[in-house]
């Protein structure tokens, strides 16, 4: 039973309780403090994804780099 499960119900409870906690003042601050973690993880996952794309080729290079050295030795 993940997050995925909670459904437009819920979403709304959830919404309710929320401005009902921290009033409706401080839900734009809430939000917008939200929305730049969010990117900011989006940014960090997308930083790790292409960094360890492009660590395979490196190395693969590297390997037929080093086996010309090998051969003639």
């Amino acid at each position: 039973m993940g997050l995925s499960n909670i459904g437009i119900p819920g979403l709304i409870i959830i919404l309710v309780i929320t401005l009902i906690i921290f009033g409706p003042k401080k839900l734009p601050e809430i939000g917008s403090a939200f929305g730049k973690t969010l990117s900011e993880f989006k940014k960090s996952t997308r930083e790790i994804m292409d960094d360890s794309e492009k660590e395979p080729i490196t190395t693969a290079a590297k390997q037929e780099e080093e086996e010309p050295n090998k051969t003639t030795t």
